[in-house]
């Protein structure tokens, strides 16, 4: 029986040693958790057996039980290096659709050839959809999908309205709007330019060319005229109708400015009282629109020539204000030329710049067209009992009868901790307790073996009796 005791104390010991040398193996490996080696004593006695007198059997490896804490931090410059402070895992899946879930605390995530997020061995990272304004739309596991960042930003949008703000010199000298031609500086007091995008997201340039009018009563008027990649675009009626080419002989009340027929174009007018504050816009047609927007006649296959859409046209909000301009809005100082706020709504296709994920999960992506979209929540699972888990090893687990079934949710709510980007979660190994545990499991190793080694003696010197 002596024999069977020390024997059972050598495989504990060299379970211990085992454990110990794993830790130690694994002592850089991301998101690692430490196990340690439990053992119970081995005691076993009939009925009617003596239990005062009875000596135990020796030892026996329980479990090894990993330790769920927490693992120090170390920072990285990769947006997709993720780690966990507090409690939760990372949900991945072996591929689109699978329900066969594995659970990591290792964070070192980048895009495979489609832009999925997947780990080091191609598994997708699962996340919660979410909706347009960055809330979660669902925090139940069984809707994760795995989480695409896709590399462009939708389909483009064409301009309809550019906004503007600015301050027209009240100093510069009047100037005739006949004489005015958008390639001689002289007839016109100042330009200015936004680019705009059609509907297949082709940039084009709309420059606003203004002229104080030497023939309006006031002395307080300004043409204003638009071109569109420098060709000269009609401003509509007060209706929205295209005016078409301006006639030799405009109507009466209409807006036109160019030295002669073939360079007319119709225009509009920006009108200021005397303390130069903005009074509103007056259309083509000599009619003022409530509204204080001026709209251009159809672009047409004339700009267009992209095959875009030929229907386009370019209204300019003037910000106007009914009952007088506040004066944050076009004013006429005298000060110079200054454009305060000249901002369009089209957009054109974005190509992915960067990934943003927050501390709760939330994954945006931002574009170079300036656009940024929430694209998925990050999910986390934890379970009632982490130590219960299946070891699947690269750092994996799988849940199992004892840890019982994984609870999902989103970081920082709950129980669960926050998710921190450009960080990885080291192994929670200390090395001196390691080295010294190991110390430890060597001297139980060589006290069991010399046990052996007494009883070997005990049981030759009784072999020996004559």
């Amino acid at each position: 029986m002596s024999f069977n005791i020390a024997l059972s104390g050598v495989n504990a010991s060299q379970k211990d040693l085992d454990t110990t040398a794993n830790n130690i193996a694994n002592v850089n490996t991301t998101g690692f958790k430490e196990s340690r080696a439990e053992f119970v004593d081995v005691y076993a006695t009939s009925l009617l057996a003596g239990s005062k007198t009875k000596v135990g059997d020796g030892v026996l490896t329980s479990e090894v039980a990993q330790q769920f804490t927490q693992g120090s931090l170390k920072f990285t410059d990769n947006a997709l290096d993720l780690a966990i402070t507090g409690n939760g895992f990372f949900a991945t899946v072996p591929e689109q659709g699978s329900q066969d879930f594995s659970y990591t605390r290792a964070g070192m995530f980048k895009l495979n050839s489609n832009n999925f997020v997947v780990d080091s061995r191609g598994r997708n990272l699962m996340g919660f959809p979410v909706n347009p304004d960055g809330t979660s739309a669902s925090s139940a596991l069984s809707t994760a999908n795995p989480i695409r960042i896709p590399d462009s930003s939708g389909a483009p949008q064409a301009t309809a309205e550019v906004d503007m703000k600015m301050n027209l010199p009240a100093g510069d000298a009047a100037l005739d709007p006949a004489d005015f031609d958008p390639t001689d500086p002289d007839t016109y007091n100042a330009a200015t330019s936004v680019t705009v995008f059609d509907s297949l997201g082709d940039s084009h340039i709309q420059t606003f060319y203004f002229i104080k009018d030497s023939t309006a009563a006031t002395g307080n008027e300004w043409v204003v005229a638009t071109a569109v990649d420098d060709q000269l675009v009609n401003y509509t009626d007060n209706t929205g109708t295209a005016l078409g080419n301006a006639p030799s002989a405009p109507a009466a009340g209409q807006n036109v400015a160019g030295g002669n027929t073939g360079n007319d174009v119709f225009v509009s007018r920006l009108i200021f009282s005397s303390g130069g504050d903005f009074q509103g816009v007056e259309a083509a047609d000599g009619v003022q629109p409530a509204d204080g927007k001026l709209a251009t006649e159809a672009l047409g296959v004339g700009i267009l020539t992209n095959g875009s859409d030929p229907t386009q046209t370019l209204t300019t909000d003037f910000n106007f204000t009914a009952g007088g301009a506040t004066p944050d809005e076009p004013t006429q100082f005298a000060s110079s030329f200054e454009v305060t706020s000249l901002e369009q709504d089209g957009l054109p296709v974005g190509r992915l710049t960067g990934v943003d994920i927050d501390e709760d999960g939330l994954v945006r992506a931002t574009y170079s067209n300036g656009t940024s979209e929430p694209l998925s929540r990050i999910a986390l699972v934890r379970f009632a009992n982490e130590q219960g888990l299946t070891q699947n090893g690269n750092t994996e687990w799988k849940e199992s009868i004892n840890s019982g079934e994984p609870l999902a949710g989103e970081a920082t709510t709950g129980t669960f901790g926050s998710i921190n980007s450009q960080a990885l979660e080291q192994a929670n190994v200390n090395l001196t307790t390691e080295l010294v545990d190991m110390i430890q499991a060597q001297r139980n190793f060589q006290a069991n073996s010399r046990a052996l080694e007494v009883n070997n003696t005990l049981n030759q010197t009784i072999l020996n009796i004559r």
